[in-house]
């Protein structure tokens, strides 16, 4: 905690600078952030869970609280306009506190309309966020400008050494959470009981979550984003997949991991291979690498596992350009993480919104730039047996080369996937994950 608070003053300089510069390339005077709003659910009074736009969390570190603004002029101390109503059915927030809190001016605001005063009346105010007709009256000059958008996201892909503390005790919060599931998975838990122990663990509850648990025993890691926790033990609970982050400051993590129950059985074979495959990939991350190459080197080595472990009798580079692997890989090797657990700009060729393409047949990767240091970005190969997609190899003129006996063999483990956060440093990489692992 203290080396984050150590950390943050140099962070919101570099945030002031990156706006100063926005908004000077843009024509601007003056930007106003609007954390967002509390939604009901549709003929209901309950609300939706809130999550904070992103552009707010990045200058200051308040994550739940709805109807917050921030005001910022170049050369001028950042104003946050605090939300705390008179309330007796809720809590209001309490006033911000800790270290960071000196470098910010703070404002406490009883209703959200209490922040068009702070709308200046000279030169040009754009406004951030999510907008509401409401905000029509207030005098700002443009909603969401794309091209202040594209400056901002482009420039977000460098991590400060504050937002790299945070994902790193992410990290840390995180790898909490996957020991204690390991365990209750070995112990025989339903998915349902493997999530519930992940949350003790991480000392988080489902809104703190920077995304929903991935919870899969068998068949169900086949599904990529498997949504479901079943509330009944399986009788034989031979795989575990889990895909779960934390947060910290608004910062997440994205983690993933897979075991075997039986560790002498062949699929734990697989998880070893693919582990190493995955460290492999790691171990390519320096300053000038393009992450397209990266991803099609992830399908090579899926390629080689295919072959080496017999389910594909062509060799790894057939098995890539006759688009095998993409059957038992189907997804991106990874993408941007930050304040967004799928962080923005990953596919930004430079500060006007311009985009670098995704290589001809691999529709899902989410990130195409080339790496430059302070990035960070997860690392996460896959293999997994998915009826859908083995129902189209099937039929296709490539099914002679496939297994399908040992395929239909492995096809109740549901897959693996194994996924690290990766900083890229000045001659390499730092692993944000193992090192949280130990």
């Amino acid at each position: 905690m203290t080396n984050v608070a150590t950390l943050y003053p140099a962070h919101l300089q570099t945030m002031m600078q990156r706006h100063d510069r926005a908004l000077g390339e843009t024509g601007l005077d003056h930007v106003m952030i609007y954390g967002g709003a509390q939604h009901m659910i549709f003929l209901d009074d309950m609300p939706y869970s809130f999550k904070m736009n992103p552009h707010l969390e990045s200058w200051v570190p308040v994550v739940d609280n709805p109807n917050c603004f921030l005001l910022y002029t170049p050369g001028a101390k950042p104003r946050l306009l605090f939300h705390q109503p008179v309330d007796y059915w809720h809590k209001p927030a309490a006033a911000p506190v800790g270290p960071w809190v000196e470098h910010v001016e703070v404002e406490l605001i009883a209703d959200p309309v209490e922040a068009r005063r702070s709308v200046p009346a000279r030169g040009r105010t754009a406004f951030l966020g999510e907008w509401d007709e409401s905000f029509a009256e207030w005098g700002f000059s443009e909603a969401n400008p794309q091209p202040l958008l594209d400056r901002l996201h482009f420039e977000r892909a460098w991590k400060t050494a504050y937002e790299i503390e945070c994902m790193r005790i992410a990290n840390s919060i995180g790898a909490d959470g996957h020991r204690a599931a390991e365990r209750v998975f070995r112990e025989g838990g339903s998915e349902y009981e493997i999530h519930q122990a992940y949350l003790m663990a991480t000392r988080h509850n489902e809104a703190d979550l920077p995304y929903g648990n991935i919870i899969a025993l068998n068949e169900n890691a086949a599904v990529l984003h498997y949504q479901h926790q079943e509330r009944s033990r399986p009788e034989d609970a031979v795989s575990f997949l889990i895909d779960a982050g934390a947060s910290f400051n608004g910062y997440a993590s994205d983690i993933t991991r897979t075991w075997a129950r039986d560790e002498d059985s062949e699929f734990q074979k697989l998880i070893e291979s693919m582990d190493k495959a995955q460290l492999e990939l790691c171990s390519e991350v320096r300053p000038g690498l393009d992450y397209r190459d990266l991803h099609l080197l992830a399908h090579r080595k899926i390629a080689e596992l295919l072959r080496e472990l017999r389910f594909v009798d062509l060799d790894a580079e057939a098995i890539v350009e006759r688009r095998i692997s993409s059957a038992f890989f189907p997804h991106g090797v990874g993408h941007y993480i930050g304040l967004q657990v799928h962080d923005v700009g990953g596919f930004m060729a430079d500060r006007t919104g311009e985009t670098i393409p995704k290589p001809e047949g691999h529709p899902f990767l989410r990130l195409t730039r080339v790496v430059e240091e302070g990035q960070v970005f997860t690392i996460e190969p896959g293999l997994y047996f998915i009826d859908s997609l083995l129902s189209e190899l099937r039929k296709s003129a490539e099914a002679k080369h496939v297994d399908w006996q040992r395929v239909d063999s492995f096809r109740r483990y549901g897959g693996i996937r194994i996924e690290d956060d990766v900083v890229v440093t000045a001659d390499g990489h730092e692993n944000l994950t193992r090192a949280a692992f130990g």
